[in-house]
């Protein structure tokens, strides 16, 4: 058994039986393993099934000669490192460089000295050996350099996603206290207006019944107040004034409910997880988003179908859940958008929630936009991975989503989409909230 590369095997390949038996003589009892080989497509097939620490080689044999087989030694991969050391009477410089240019480390010169021989194979093994182990360490260093670079690289992609959804959130912070504060101002004036409605409604009704009451006692007017009840058409006042108080509540009541569904969406005050009805969190982020929903000069209207299924109210954080719709559904609308005149019909999407087993709710988002293929689909959760133009999306918002269902919630966010069938975004999250103590930096902080 070889300990080191120095007590390696030798292949020797020479069609000279005198040469073969001095050469083993030469070299038997030194702790070598000897192959031999009387030609060289020999000794390239022996090289193949048991690739030597060093070849002996001669120059003049039958068939190919050495120097074809040194060119195809060093033409295969298995054989391309192992020294070749040539074996000749021949003393002409121009052979010698021949056989040093395709590929030979030494030469040994005929007739053979034992010492010589023994000499020039230990050198070239060393030798050998010292290369073998400098390609293992360049290995393993460039092996700790790759895996050192790729900590380092994801060290820096993490750091930057940290970033970025460090200014995501506080950017959505900023616009939810932005919506909160805009739906406080609203809500003092709407209160003060509809507080006051339903006195001016009966001031109304009571002046009404006091000119019913006028008209009755005193049916013989001064022509004056009969010329200006006509100018007035006083009759018609009476029949339009409640109409108009009518209108006003209503429109007072809309905006109660436009300022409920701001203040709903915003979820500034419960930072914590609690029961909420996940349809109004969808009704409100509708509401913010309408104005891209309805008509304009450039895009046609986009329906809204609701599948509502009866849904308990489910332990989340609502203003986190509330941000997974927005994207989605700003995607939704943006796809649609991007395809208007590449599809055939008007654009929709489809909101569908249900209970499943195992105390599981599902929300299902899908468009029926010209779809994506399966290469974008496999990216479309990868931080900074976007199919918009620059400026138009930073990649942040699917992934962000993703990790606000997955990681915040437990839950799972799938995506499936058939080119020219449109495209499916599926919430699954429990109905109860769980331990959620694993959750990030990113997750605990209050969002909308």
């Amino acid at each position: 058994m070889k300990t080191t590369l120095e007590q390696g095997t030798i292949l020797i390949i020479d069609d000279n039986p005198t040469n073969l038996e001095v050469l083993y003589g030469a070299l038997d009892g030194n702790g070598y393993d000897i192959l031999v080989e009387m030609d060289g497509e020999s000794g390239i097939d022996q090289v193949k099934t048991n690739p030597p620490d060093l070849i002996l080689l001669d120059i003049m044999m039958p068939g190919i000669d050495g120097f074809e087989t040194c060119r195809r030694l060093k033409a295969h991969e298995i054989s391309r490192e192992i020294p070749v050391i040539f074996m000749t009477a021949l003393t002409d410089t121009e052979d010698k460089v021949k056989g040093l240019n395709l590929g030979a480390v030494d030469y040994i010169t005929k007739p053979f000295h034992k010492e010589e021989i023994l000499a020039r194979i230990q050198v070239h093994l060393k030798l050998r050996q010292m290369s073998l182990q400098l390609a293992q360490s360049n290995e393993r260093l460039e092996q700790r350099v790759q895996e050192r670079t790729a900590k380092l690289t994801g060290a820096l992609e993490e750091l930057r996603s940290a970033q970025l959804q460090l200014v995501q959130a506080e950017k959505m912070s900023s616009l939810g206290q932005l919506v909160a504060g805009v739906a406080h101002e609203i809500n003092n004036p709407v209160n003060f207006i509809h507080g006051n409605i339903g006195h001016l409604t009966d001031y109304i009704e009571s002046f009404v019944n006091f000119l019913n009451l006028y008209d009755n006692c005193y049916p013989d007017k001064n022509e004056k107040i009969i010329e200006l009840r006509e100018e007035l058409d006083i009759d018609f006042l009476i029949e339009d004034i409640p109409k108009i108080m009518a209108s006003m509540e209503l429109g007072v009541k809309r905006i109660e409910q436009i300022v409920s569904s701001l203040r709903n969406f915003s979820r500034l005050d419960e930072m914590e997880k609690k029961p909420v009805d996940i349809h109004e969190g969808i009704d409100s982020t509708l509401l913010i988003l309408q104005h891209r929903l309805k008509a304009s000069p450039k895009q046609p209207e986009i329906e809204i179908v609701k599948n509502y299924g009866n849904l308990p109210d489910i332990e989340c954080y609502a203003g986190q859940l509330n941000q997974v719709f927005m994207n989605l559904l700003s995607n939704a609308i943006d796809a649609l958008d991007e395809q208007a005149e590449k599809r055939p019909h008007p654009g929709k999407i489809i909101i569908s929630t249900q209970t499943l087993p195992e105390n599981l709710v599902r929300i299902s988002i899908k468009d029926n936009g010209i779809g994506i293929n399966e290469e974008t689909r496999n990216k479309i959760f990868d931080p900074f991975f976007t199919t918009k133009s620059i400026g138009k999306g930073t990649g942040l918002g699917l992934s962000i989503s993703y990790k606000i269902i997955t990681e915040g919630h437990h839950g799972s966010l799938s995506c499936s989409s058939q080119p020219g069938e449109g495209t499916e975004f599926t919430i699954e999250i429990p109905l109860k909230y769980t331990d959620f103590s694993d959750r990030n930096n990113f997750l605990d902080r209050p969002s909308f």
